[in-house]
């Protein structure tokens, strides 16, 4: 999965050559064959790579602040969501409807690799999700509805149906 969240990541930026990729080990860390040095482990170092080879910084903050925030929320996707256990999902969806209670974006309001990673990674979650669950999530399914829609980001996963839920009844208009 993660060598073709990279890939998307790639076409996402406009790259024109293809990296060469590999996995490693169980999990399948990937790795970055560098013509310029070491190869590159991981999706994280990879991702943040990738955004700068392609002069776009600010897909990893533009504030001291942001960038940290950015990092958490990459290290969160792999350290977190990847590992979690369908138990375990709740509490995460939980966490983050709450977080993003006040947010458009998980950095705040600039869209981010973070944004990018998570939608990865939660897009399998949310599929599997009954629309009832979904609407538990509110703040989740905005924020997942809104990225899948931003332009070249959904590249190899299909679209999800989210239902518009109205925010007043007849009564208060």
């Amino acid at each position: 999965m993660a060598l073709r969240e990279l890939s998307s990541l790639e076409k996402y930026l406009g790259q024109k050559k293809a990296n060469k990729y590999s996995t490693q080990g169980d999990k399948k860390v990937p790795v970055l064959q560098n013509n310029n040095g070491p190869p590159l482990v991981g999706l994280v170092t990879i991702a943040c790579h990738l955004a700068k080879e392609a002069k776009r910084p600010e897909l990893l903050g533009d504030t001291a602040e942001s960038r940290a925030v950015v990092q958490q929320w990459l290290e969160y996707r792999v350290t977190k969501l990847d590992i979690c256990t369908k138990e375990d999902i709740k509490t995460v969806l939980k966490d983050l409807n709450l977080y993003l209670q006040d947010k458009v974006y998980l950095a705040g309001n600039q869209f981010t690799l973070a944004d990018v990673f998570m939608y990865y990674g939660i897009h399998p979650v949310i599929v599997d999700l009954a629309i009832q669950d979904r609407e538990q999530y509110v703040n989740v399914t905005r924020w997942f509805d809104h990225i899948q829609r931003y332009p070249g980001v959904r590249h190899h996963l299909p679209p999800v149906a989210v239902l518009r839920n109205r925010i007043y009844t007849s009564r208060h208009h």
